[in-house]
């Protein structure tokens, strides 16, 4: 049985989770959830994914929600096929998980306010806090400066090999530099380590939407 994934052709969760099936060659069939119509909050919905929220996938019977989570088991599960994304070494393993945690604390919460208040907040009928978006820019600058960094002493963010650390920066990424908002050029590392990144044929085949 091919692996399903339900999810939002251009939500940034689910092209998480898309980038990574791609770079390890995973078939998969994409089943579409319509979030303008509100079918993310069905009953058929949340049954699989309890808080009503995009993707979930079904491998087989086995079902697992949150993007992070899926992209782990997918590597771990193929892990003897496609690009190798999650180290098996304990050291190596921990550099990683330093690097994921980096993600998820010093980038993340930054480029996700970004595309809240510049973007979707208009969508549901908000205005820009421009206050709050202002902040958001001032404390990415400095978490990119680290960045800039670690990158300089290494090729990517859990050393020299690519792992799941670095494409979970993809989709928010993307989604600042389409606002006009573009902090990583001006950083020789991070300019380099996101030119890498964004190039590879699996970003390619799935950013503008699945």
């Amino acid at each position: 049985m091919v692996l399903k994934l339900y999810g939002y052709s251009t939500s940034t969760c689910t092209l998480r989770v898309a980038v990574v099936l791609k770079e390890k060659n995973v078939p998969f069939e994409f089943i579409a959830v319509d979030l303008t119509k509100g079918e993310h909050k069905a009953p058929e919905f949340t049954a699989h994914q309890p808080f009503g929220q995009v993707p979930y996938i079904d491998d087989d019977g086995l079902i697992l929600y949150e993007s992070r989570a899926i992209c782990r088991y997918i590597a771990a599960k193929y892990a003897s096929q496609g690009t190798s994304l999650l180290p098996t070494d304990p050291i190596a393993t921990a550099f990683f998980e330093q690097a994921a945690s980096t993600e998820t604390s010093n980038y993340d919460p930054f480029v996700s306010g970004l595309a809240w208040e510049l973007k979707f907040c208009m969508w549901f009928g908000g205005k820009t806090d421009e206050a709050r978006a202002k902040q958001l820019r001032s404390q990415l600058v400095g978490k990119l400066d680290v960045y800039d960094v670690i990158l300089g002493k290494q090729k990517y963010l859990a050393g020299n090999d690519i792992t799941l650390a670095d494409l979970f920066h993809l989709p928010y990424g993307e989604i600042v530099l389409d606002i006009g908002i573009d902090e990583f050029s001006s950083r020789p590392n991070v300019s380099r380590w996101w030119k890498d990144i964004t190039s590879r044929p699996s970003w390619s085949a799935v950013k503008g939407g699945i």
